[in-house]
C-alpha cells in the first residue's frame, strides 16, 4: 500500500502532523508557502492535556530544553493590582501526570520540525498548494513550487494551512474567517533587562475592562512574553482590509502603538503600566475566528482531513490554540495506525467523530473566557469577587488538562 500523506501547511499543527503520522508508519510530506521558517516573537502555553502527548512521542527532554515550567498562575486586578486568585500550576503533574509548560513558538515548532526530520518527513518550503483533487482512491494537490505547478498523490491528505486556509474554502465553501474585534499587542523582552519586580516566572493575568494583559516566561526563563487583548479600537480603518487582517506579526509606529496601549489600559495600575513601558517592538495579531465546529464534516472530508486552526481557529483565552493542533494530531496517527487504502475515508470520519465536540467545546469555553477576563460594570465586579473566593477551583479546568485518549 502507497502509505503517503500530504500535509497543506508547515505550522505547528503540519508539523505535528507530520511527525505523528510517520510516527504510524505514514511516509509524510509537508508543503509549506513560506520560503523560510521565521521566529516570530510570541509565546504558547501548553496544559498537561499537550505536554502528556509530547512525553508519548518521546519528546519530554527536548521540551525541557526549551521551555520554562511556571509554579503558579495568579490573577490581578489591572486597576488596583490586587492578586484575586492563584492556581498551583506546578501541581499539575501530580494531578494530571504532565506538566504546564509556557515557550516560545518558534522553540516549539523547532521542537516538531527536528522530530520530524528523524522521522523521515520531507518538508517541502515556498510550496503552496493550491487546490486538492479527490477521486475514490486517491487524493492529489496541485502545488506551485518555486513558481513551477507540480502535482503530488496519495492516498490521504491533511489541511493545516492556518485560519485563512484555501483548502477548507474549497472542500466546506463556508465562506471567510470573520474579524473578533480583539487585538493582541505582543511584546518580547529579556528577564535581565527588567527590574527585579518585573521579573517573573509565572503567568500572570491582569484583568480590565475590554482588556486584559498575560505575561509568563519562555526560552527557559530566559525571556518575558507580554500580550495585551484589547477589544474594538484597534482595526477600525482596517477592518475590511483582509491584508491587514491576515497579518498576524504587523508593526505600526511606536508612537501610534503606544497612545492605542495607553487607551487600551486606561486607570491601570503602577505594576502593569511599568512592565508594558519597559516592553518594545510590539507587534499586532488581528484576532479572526469562526463560530464552534457544528459538526464532524468540518474536520473531515472523503480523504483530506482538517486540522488546528484550519478546522478550528481558537482564541487564546483558554491558551489551547497549540494544544489543540497537537491533539488533533494525535488522534489523527491514531486512525492512521492501522487505515488502509481502501478505509482512509471511514479511518478520517472516525477522527472527525472523535475529535469535533472537544474542539467546538474548547471553542466555546475560550469565547467565554474572554467575556470574563473583558467584563465591565457589574459583571467585572462579580468576576472579581468570584476569584477571591473560589480561586483554583475556578481556574482548573479537569475536562480539559486530564484528556488522554490513550
Amino acid at each position: 500500500m502507497n502509505r503517503n500523506v500530504l500535509i497543506a501547511g508547515g505550522g505547528i499543527a503540519g508539523m505535528a502532523a507530520g511527525f505523528a503520522a510517520a510516527r504510524a508508519g505514514w511516509r509524510a510530506t509537508v508543503f509549506e508557502r513560506a520560503h523560510a521558517f521565521s521566529e516570530v516573537g510570541a509565546g504558547v502555553q501548553l496544559g498537561p492535556n499537550v505536554t502528556r502527548i509530547l512525553q508519548a512521542w518521546g519528546l519530554g527532554d527536548a521540551l525541557k530544553q526549551v521551555a520554562a515550567f511556571p509554579a503558579g498562575l495568579r490573577a490581578r486586578s489591572m486597576n488596583t493590582g490586587e492578586v484575586l486568585a492563584t492556581f498551583p500550576l506546578k501541581d499539575a503533574v501530580s494531578n494530571y501526570g504532565a506538566p504546564y509548560v509556557t515557550l516560545h513558538r518558534a522553540d516549539l515548532h523547532g521542537l516538531l520540525l527536528q522530530a520530524a526530520a528523524r522521522e523521515g518527513v520531507q518538508v517541502h518550503s515556498d510550496s503552496v498548494v493550491q487546490r486538492v483533487h479527490q477521486t475514490p482512491d486517491s487524493v492529489m494537490f496541485d502545488v506551485m513550487q518555486h513558481g513551477q505547478l507540480q502535482h503530488h498523490h496519495g492516498p490521504a491528505a491533511v489541511a493545516a494551512d492556518g485560519v485563512w486556509s484555501p483548502l477548507r474554502q474549497q472542500l466546506l465553501g463556508d465562506g471567510l474567517p470573520v474579524f473578533t474585534g480583539h487585538i493582541a499587542y505582543r511584546a518580547l523582552v529579556a528577564q535581565a533587562d527588567l527590574p527585579l519586580h518585573l521579573r517573573s516566572q509565572d503567568v500572570l493575568v491582569w484583568m480590565g475592562s475590554q482588556a486584559h494583559v498575560v505575561s509568563y516566561p519562555v526560552r527557559g526563563g530566559d525571556y518575558l512574553n507580554v500580550v495585551c487583548l484589547a477589544e474594538g479600537r484597534l482595526l477600525d480603518d482596517d477592518a475590511n482590509d483582509l491584508q491587514a487582517l491576515q497579518t498576524w506579526n504587523a508593526q505600526k509606529s511606536e508612537a501610534q502603538t503606544l497612545v492605542e496601549l495607553h487607551h487600551a489600559l486606561r486607570g491601570a495600575c503602577a505594576p502593569l503600566t511599568d512592565l508594558m513601558a519597559a516592553c518594545s517592538d510590539w507587534r499586532l495579531w488581528p484576532l479572526c475566528g469562526r463560530p464552534a465546529m457544528q459538526g464532524s464534516h468540518q474536520h473531515a472530508q472523503g480523504r483530506v482531513a482538517l486540522v488546528g486552526d484550519a478546522a478550528h481557529p481558537m482564541l487564546p483565552y483558554l491558551a489551547q490554540g497549540a494544544g489543540m493542533a497537537i491533539e488533533d494530531a494525535a488522534e489523527l496517527a491514531l486512525q492512521l495506525d492501522h487505515a488502509t487504502a481502501e478505509d482512509v475515508s471511514e479511518r478520517l470520519q472516525q477522527f472527525a467523530q472523535a475529535r469535533w465536540q472537544r474542539n467546538a467545546r474548547v471553542q466555546a469555553r475560550a469565547v467565554r473566557n474572554g467575556q470574563i477576563f473583558h467584563a465591565t460594570g457589574p459583571m467585572r465586579l462579580g468576576r472579581d469577587m468570584g476569584l477571591r473566593l473560589m480561586g483554583a477551583r475556578l481556574m482548573d479546568v479537569p475536562w480539559l488538562y486530564g484528556y488522554d485518549r490513550n
